[in-house]
């Protein structure tokens, strides 16, 4: 039984369709869209930093995902490459799956990725600390999903990242509520023709 039985209300599961959702997100691509890169990682799910405060949740997630070429209407923007994105958390805590815009700095082997997004996420719709204190749930159904990644690329298809995942509402879907989480781990990035 989840620590929070009882405690919690969950209006859909998306655990169960977010990363097959992620996956037909990458077949349904607009026509013309050029496929880039898929990338997958893996990340500890809940870190504590200062963007955050506990949700008492924990656990690995596995995150996959497809960037696509940059098309020619995002050149103002700086050219960055539309992705697609799915987050399992394999201890049954919130998982999430969307899409968002990112941009690659840096020509070398080593480059820096910023991006953000909107994801949907099956976290509890309403949850409380264990002792009742405060309310831990995310706020809203639909979070931000800013993220900044270091990379290196291994050769010219492939590139490591260790990368920090942060999903929230900036308070603006929720006055009163938003904990968010943040997740850190490492992915691979494949280059496809």
């Amino acid at each position: 039984m989840h620590p929070y039985a009882g405690r919690m209300s969950r209006p859909f599961p998306l655990k169960a369709a977010c990363v097959p959702a992620a996956l037909l997100a990458l077949f349904a691509a607009s026509p013309g869209a050029a496929a880039q890169e898929v990338f997958g990682g893996v990340y500890a799910h809940g870190v504590e930093t200062p963007f955050t405060f506990d949700t008492f949740e924990g656990g690995t997630d596995i995150v996959i995902g497809y960037r696509f070429e940059s098309p020619e209407l995002l050149e103002p923007l700086g050219s960055p490459q539309p992705y697609v994105v799915g987050s399992l958390n394999t201890s049954g805590d919130t998982s999430f799956a969307g899409g968002g815009l990112a941009w690659t700095l840096g020509k070398g082997p080593v480059f820096v990725r910023p991006g953000v997004g909107l994801v949907v996420h099956d976290g509890p719709g309403f949850r409380l600390a264990p002792d009742g204190s405060k309310r831990t749930d995310l706020g809203s159904r639909v979070l931000f999903e800013p993220e900044i990644a270091l990379g290196y690329r291994v050769n010219p298809r492939l590139s490591v990242e260790a990368s920090w995942m942060h999903v929230s509402h900036a308070r603006i879907f929720n006055s009163g509520q938003n904990p968010g989480i943040d997740m850190m781990g490492v992915r691979l990035n494949l280059r496809v023709p």
